[in-house]
């Protein structure tokens, strides 16, 4: 599946269906997997359906190229934090879209900041923050703490880093079709 032109939900559902199976790389899940487990523990936690759906979708920019193999194993940064936006920027704002450009910011603050984070990391995302520019310096850190919904970031953050258990059971995809639907209204009427 080749997609050249933005996505509705309907075409957010199709992709998953399409390429979802695809092994998340370096890790014991499938993207499509690894979506959900983060959705469900964003939701079980009480997020909003705009931060449930940057949960689902925040790896989507995987799914939006057609490189082989592993990225980071080939020294590559896929850049995937951004490659969805210009996919999803129609139907979510900034509630949903600031979280998933950030969540490798996050990640990189989160070493900066908490003890412990960095070698906590899975090999993937040790080798992939090297790729991503490192452990952001304190001048760094301070700047992404200003930044808007950088602490939904961080909260992404620690759940994509939770969701990665191999036979996690979670709600199926139309059950947060229905998150991505309430993000997108709620997007609208912000706008107008």
């Amino acid at each position: 599946m080749v997609v050249a032109a933005p996505l509705d939900i309907a075409g957010i559902v199709a992709l998953f269906e399409a390429k979802g199976h695809a092994q998340y790389d370096g890790e014991p899940v499938t993207q499509l997997e690894h979506a959900l487990q983060s959705a469900h523990l964003a939701e079980q936690a009480g997020a909003s359906s705009a931060l449930v759906t940057a949960c689902l979708l925040h790896d989507l920019g995987h799914l939006l190229h057609d490189m082989d193999g592993t990225p980071t194993q080939q020294g590559t940064d896929d850049l995937h934090q951004y490659r969805s936006r210009a996919f999803l920027k129609h139907l979510f704002g900034p509630a949903t879209l600031d979280p998933i450009r950030l969540h490798v910011d996050a990640k990189r603050y989160l070493c900066a900041r908490e003890t412990g984070y960095l070698e906590a990391l899975s090999a993937d995302s040790q080798r992939s923050l090297v790729l991503q520019g490192g452990v952001f310096d304190d001048a760094q850190a301070r700047y992404f703490e200003a930044l808007p919904h950088a602490l939904d970031a961080v909260r992404l953050r620690r759940w994509d880093d939770s969701a990665k258990c191999a036979g996690a059971k979670t709600p199926d995809l139309m059950h947060y079709a229905r998150h991505m639907a309430l993000a997108t209204k709620q997007a609208a009427a912000e706008q107008a």
